[in-house]
C-alpha cells in the first residue's frame, strides 16, 4: 500500500510537520488502498503561503507569451496522464472511468485560459485615465471531493493565466488527484512557489488559509455551511472571496417538451457522479396532466443504469464516496418516505447483487410537494424528485423556491419557448434541452449558492484587480 506523505511547497516535495497518516478507503471495496498524511499544520500552511508570496513578484511580471507557453506545457503533461487520473478518481471517489469528462475536462479549461491571454485587454484608455488589470496576488484555492480534478483546474488555470501564485487545499477525502496535478505541474516546469499543495481539513488548513493576511483571494467550492465559515474567517483581512456553494437545481419540463428526451437526459445528468454534483437536476417539475407519464419514463430510464465497479468500462453509476455519504443519502430516502412521497423506483439499501461497497439504489420519488425536505435540501446522491405544477407561473415559483440558485434546466419544444422561463429563473447557469456545457460561459450561483464566477472571461477576471492611472492620456 503506497503512502503519500509529502506536501508540495516551493517547487519540491517536503515532509510535513505532522507525520501522522490516515487510510484512504476505496468506496467499491470498502478497503484501504493508500495512506496519506493526516493534515498539514498551520506552520506548513504558512510556509506554502510564504513561498507563493516570494514567487509572486517575479511571476506576476512574466510576459504573456511565457504564460501561454507554460499552460501549453501543462496541457501536454496532463494529456500523458489522463488514464492514470481517471483510474485514481475511480479509486478515491468511485467515479466511473467511463465518465471521461471528469478526467479530460481540465484540458478544456486550460485551453480557455491560454486563449484568453491572446486577446484580453489588460490595459485600456478611459479619457485621460489608463485602466490596468493586474493579478490579484496570492490565491488560496479550496476544492471539494466530488470533482477532485476539474474543480481545482477551473481555479488554477485562470490564476496561472492572470499571473497569480497559489496554494491549493484539496478535500482531505480525495487528495490523490491533486497530488497527480502537482506532479503534472512540476513536470511542466511551473516555477517554484507559483503552485503549492497542502493537504488537510477545513477547520485546520482551510481556516489558516482563509484568515492569513498574506492571502489576497479565497476561491472556495463546497457546501454552503463551509463557505460561510470561509467568508467569516476571510473577513478579518478583507480579502476577496469567490465561492461556488450548494445547489438544488430544478429541471422545468414545459407541456410542449419531448418527455422521453427530458426523462432520458434528466436521469443521465441527475445520476452522473452518483448524483454527487451541486448542479444535479434533482427536482423535476412537470405539468400535472403529464406527471404520471413522465414518472413512468424516468423510472424506465433509471432501470437502464449499470451500477457497479467504477473501474469497469460499462459502469455508469458507481458508489457514493464514503460511508458517511452513503448513510446521509439513506437518511434522506427514509425522510422522503416518512414525509409521504411515493417511491416510483429504488429506495433504501444497496442495489440487488451488491452486498459490498457504498452503492445507493437509484431512487425516484413521485408526489413530492415543494415543502418536503427532499425538495428543499441538497441530498448529493442519485435521488430525484418529481413535483407537479399547474401553470408556468407556479413552475417558476417552485423552481425559485429554495435558498439555492446555482443551476436550472428547461425542456421545451424549442429554445425560444424556453427562453422566457430561463430569464425568470434565479440561478447562475441555465441549460435548455440538455445542451452541453460551455467551458467559456460563466458558472456560479445566486442566493446561498455563492458569489463570483468561474470559467471563461468572468472566471478569469476574478483573479484580476482593476487599477486606474489618471493623467497620463
Amino acid at each position: 500500500m503506497r503512502h503519500y506523505g509529502k506536501l508540495y511547497i516551493d517547487g519540491r516535495w517536503v515532509e510535513p510537520a505532522n507525520a501522522d497518516r490516515k487510510s484512504l478507503i476505496d468506496p467499491f471495496t470498502e478497503e484501504p488502498f493508500a495512506t496519506v498524511v493526516t493534515g498539514a499544520s498551520v506552520q506548513d500552511t504558512g510556509k506554502a503561503i510564504a513561498a507563493a508570496r516570494r514567487a509572486f513578484a517575479a511571476y506576476s511580471k512574466t510576459a504573456l507569451r511565457e504564460r501561454i507557453a507554460l499552460i501549453d506545457r501543462i496541457i501536454a503533461a496532463y494529456e500523458e496522464r489522463v488514464d492514470e487520473i481517471a483510474a485514481t478518481m475511480a479509486r478515491e471517489v468511485g467515479i466511473p472511468v467511463s465518465a471521461r469528462a471528469q478526467a479530460t475536462g481540465p484540458i478544456g479549461h486550460m485551453k480557455v485560459a491560454r486563449d484568453l491571454l491572446k486577446t484580453y485587454p489588460f490595459e485600456t484608455h478611459l479619457g485621460d485615465a489608463i485602466i490596468r488589470r493586474e493579478p490579484v496576488g496570492v490565491c488560496a484555492l479550496i476544492s471539494p471531493w466530488n470533482w477532485p480534478i476539474q474543480t481545482p483546474c477551473t481555479k488554477i488555470a485562470p490564476a496561472l493565466a492572470a499571473g497569480c501564485t497559489m496554494v491549493l487545499k484539496p478535500s482531505e477525502y480525495t487528495p490523490l488527484s491533486s497530488v497527480l496535478l502537482a506532479e503534472v505541474f512540476h513536470d511542466a516546469g511551473v516555477p517554484k512557489g507559483v503552485f503549492n499543495l497542502v493537504i488537510g481539513d477545513g477547520p485546520g488548513v482551510g481556516h489558516a488559509m482563509s484568515s492569513h493576511p498574506d492571502i489576497d483571494m479565497m476561491s472556495f467550492t463546497g457546501s454552503t455551511r463551509a463557505g460561510i465559515a470561509v467568508a467569516q474567517a476571510a473577513a478579518g483581512t478583507v480579502k476577496r472571496v469567490c465561492q461556488e456553494l450548494g445547489g438544488k437545481s430544478a429541471n422545468v419540463v414545459l407541456p410542449d417538451a419531448d418527455l422521453e428526451a427530458a426523462a432520458r437526459w434528466n436521469v443521465a445528468r441527475g445520476t452522473f457522479n452518483t448524483g454527487q454534483s451541486c448542479h444535479s437536476p434533482s427536482r423535476i417539475l412537470v405539468h400535472e396532466d403529464q406527471t404520471e407519464r413522465l414518472v413512468d419514463l424516468l423510472a424506465r430510464e433509471m432501470g437502464k443504469l449499470v451500477v457497479g465497479d467504477p473501474k469497469a468500462a460499462g459502469t455508469n453509476l458507481g458508489p457514493a464516496v464514503n460511508k458517511a455519504q452513503f448513510e446521509r443519502i439513506q437518511r434522506y430516502i427514509e425522510i422522503g418516505i416518512d414525509e409521504g412521497a411515493r417511491l416510483a423506483c429504488g429506495g433504501r439499501g444497496r442495489p440487488s447483487g451488491l452486498e459490498r461497497g457504498y452503492f445507493v439504489r437509484p431512487t425516484l420519488f413521485a408526489g413530492v410537494r415543494p415543502d418536503m425536505t427532499i425538495a428543499r435540501e441538497e441530498i448529493f446522491g442519485p435521488v430525484l424528485s418529481v413535483i407537479s405544477y399547474r401553470d408556468e407561473d407556479e413552475a417558476v415559483e417552485i423552481a425559485n423556491g429554495t435558498v439555492y440558485g446555482l443551476g436550472g434546466y428547461i425542456f421545451a419544444s424549442t429554445p425560444e419557448k424556453a427562453r422566457p422561463v430561463a430569464e425568470r429563473l434565479r440561478a447562475g447557469r441555465i441549460f435548455i434541452n440538455g445542451a452541453n456545457s460551455n467551458t467559456a460561459a460563466p458558472m456560479g450561483g445566486y442566493k446561498q449558492s455563492g458569489n463570483g464566477r468561474e470559467m471563461g472571461i468572468f472566471g478569469f477576471e476574478e483573479y484580476l484587480e482593476v487599477k486606474a492611472i489618471i493623467g497620463l492620456g
